[in-house]
């Protein structure tokens, strides 16, 4: 199991070890010191968060250094590839914060090059179309402790050779039947030297190149020299591909020299608990309708994320909190919560809403007569102001914040006990109705209009502080409340469906929801909101004007930082 961290020490100067190799290669004079790195997606899915670590990684040492970041789509499979997703990548590359300029490239760009390449390599005997069967080819490749057998076609005649290879790319046979394979070592104790595969056909058409091509290049030969071919100096990539490194540098040298070569690095994929990374996985959810769609604010996609409110900043503090290694870790969620608490506490607007309302009838508050209360925008921050609440005898209060017979610690409302409520005066419990069912239906109570808060006279104590809605100001609104996507810490590492596994309380829709009629009238799609003592909530684009809907961003506990403050007293 991978073992779950929270944070990466970095070297002297604030450098993790992918911008330290860097550093050290700029100053060696490498590539004439020059900087080129580049984030290479595939179009076929959208970005999640561990996108997000390497392209922060990618455009971040850019930045850092004086280099440039190109955009390069890894479109070398048009079956799985759709315009949709080329839109998006770009979408959540720009949300947070980063910039490509005129560095957009596509692996497509690529192909006569890399054909041309493939025939050179088939010219000098490096390279032969095999016959045999995706399991044929499997089965003679061998295993990690013995070596493969060569494939009976691995010695055809070079001009047979390339005339296959040119009607593999025009079609004139089926898919499945013939790969072109480099020529290398079948004896390797590097599976990927063991005769890897580097054009199969595929006759769907490209959603760039058309029917242009019927050979399309498998990730191993394209991806490098199209590094080369752009000018990249670091191919910074995740732990996985350590294995492929000798491939990316065997292919790479048939057209590198001593005065630039690009040089591939690797670090630790993001692994975070209660949720699974596998693209794979997340387009089963999408496509199964276990979730809303790729946007679904449970989905650890980038534009799952932000529809529920999650920030760029946040995403951000996260990715440097924990780091870059050279070994696998498992990283809490709270973490990443904590991160958003912590944006959000600085910037939110602190307003009013009542999720579960009982009425409150303040039976000496004068009949008809209304007041404005004037509350805080944000005590993070009081120079964002104020905003008007109007008071009246009549209010929504949370359900849950009375109780009859209360236990010993209850600080909220109950029978002759008095609070506060929030912003305004004190208030003393003096009886409820109930309706046919023992339900209570309204609560009544008492003001005392010389305690009205900011006025003098008005420091008296009491322990419990409500928050409240004017009756008949109220707006009403829908609220969803999310939790973790899945019931377990690591679903990857469980046996069995990963389906099985989902959180069925993950979603939780509470449709009569009473809001502050200020946050109906400014209230916006993506806005962040602190519903005061309930937690951070974020405007949904599934709002009308005539209903808001908010997401549940994150609630306000933050077990992480309690953690911590332990562990620091410890």
């Amino acid at each position: 199991m991978k073992e779950i961290i929270e944070e990466e020490v970095v070297n002297e100067g604030g450098l993790n070890f992918v911008e330290q190799e860097i550093k050290d290669d700029l100053a060696a004079g490498k590539n004439g010191g020059r900087l080129s790195t580049r984030f290479p997606p595939e179009p076929n899915g959208y970005l999640h968060i561990g996108h997000a670590k390497a392209f922060i990684m990618d455009f971040g040492a850019a930045e850092k250094f004086g280099g440039t970041c190109n955009l390069r789509f890894d479109d070398t499979n048009p079956q799985k590839e759709d315009m949709e997703y080329v839109n998006a990548i770009k979408r959540d590359i720009h949300w947070l914060g980063y910039d490509w300029g005129d560095r957009l490239y596509y692996a497509s760009d690529y192909f006569p090059q890399l054909y041309d390449l493939a025939v050179r390599m088939i010219k000098e005997g490096k390279a032969y179309v095999d016959e045999q069967t995706s399991e044929q080819i499997a089965a003679q490749k061998g295993t990690p402790t013995e070596p493969g057998t060569d494939s009976p076609y691995r010695n055809r005649p070079v001009e047979e050779n390339l005339d296959l290879f040119r009607r593999m790319n025009e079609g004139e046979f089926e898919e499945g039947s013939m790969v072109l394979r480099a020529k290398i070592d079948m004896a390797n104790s590097n599976m990927h030297f063991r005769d890897p595969i580097m054009y199969r056909i595929i006759k769907t058409p490209h959603w760039r190149t058309g029917t242009t091509w019927k050979v399309y290049p498998m990730y191993d030969f394209a991806h490098g020299q199209s590094d080369y071919f752009e000018g990249v100096t670091h191919s910074i990539c995740t732990l996985e591909f350590v294995p492929h490194r000798p491939l990316y540098e065997y292919f790479v040298k048939e057209l590198a020299d001593e005065s630039y070569c690009p040089r591939q690095i690797e670090f630790n994929r993001l692994n975070l608990t209660y949720t699974v990374m596998s693209k794979r996985k997340l387009l089963q959810l999408v496509k199964e309708n276990l979730v809303n769609g790729w946007d679904d604010p449970r989905m650890p996609t980038l534009c799952g994320l932000r529809r529920r409110g999650y920030t760029p900043s946040a995403i951000k503090d996260f990715v440097n909190r924990i780091g870059y290694t050279r070994y696998e870790a498992l990283n809490h969620i709270e973490l990443l919560e904590h991160a958003v608490r912590e944006d959000l506490n600085k910037t939110a607007t602190r307003v009013s809403a009542v999720v579960n309302p009982v009425k409150l009838v303040l039976t000496n508050y004068p009949e008809g007569e209304e007041e404005t209360i004037y509350m805080d925008n944000n005590p993070e921050n009081l120079e964002e102001g104020k905003h008007a609440m109007p008071f009246t005898r009549e209010l929504w209060i949370e359900r849950e914040d009375f109780m009859e017979n209360p236990p010993k610690k209850f600080f909220r409302l109950s029978p002759d006990k008095e609070v506060r409520l929030k912003g305004a005066y004190i208030i003393k419990c003096t009886g409820v109705k109930k309706n046919a069912d023992g339900e209570i239906e309204e609560i009544y109570a008492e003001y005392d209009p010389e305690t009205k808060s900011g006025m003098p006279g008005s420091d008296r104590k009491v322990k419990g502080t409500l928050h409240w809605v004017s009756v008949p100001h109220a707006k009403v609104a829908e609220v969803r409340d999310y939790d973790r996507l899945f019931a377990v810490e690591n679903p990857s590492a469980e046996e069995g469906d990963f389906r099985e596994l989902l959180n069925p309380d993950s979603l939780k829709i509470r449709e009569n929801v009473m809001i502050e009629p200020w946050l109906a009238d400014n209230a916006k799609a993506e806005d962040h909101f602190q519903f005061t003592r309930l937690g951070y909530y974020t405007v949904d684009p599934d709002s009308t004007p005539e209903k808001l809907v908010f997401n549940k961003t994150i609630g306000l506990k933050d077990t992480w930082a309690k953690e911590q403050k332990k562990a620091s007293k410890a």
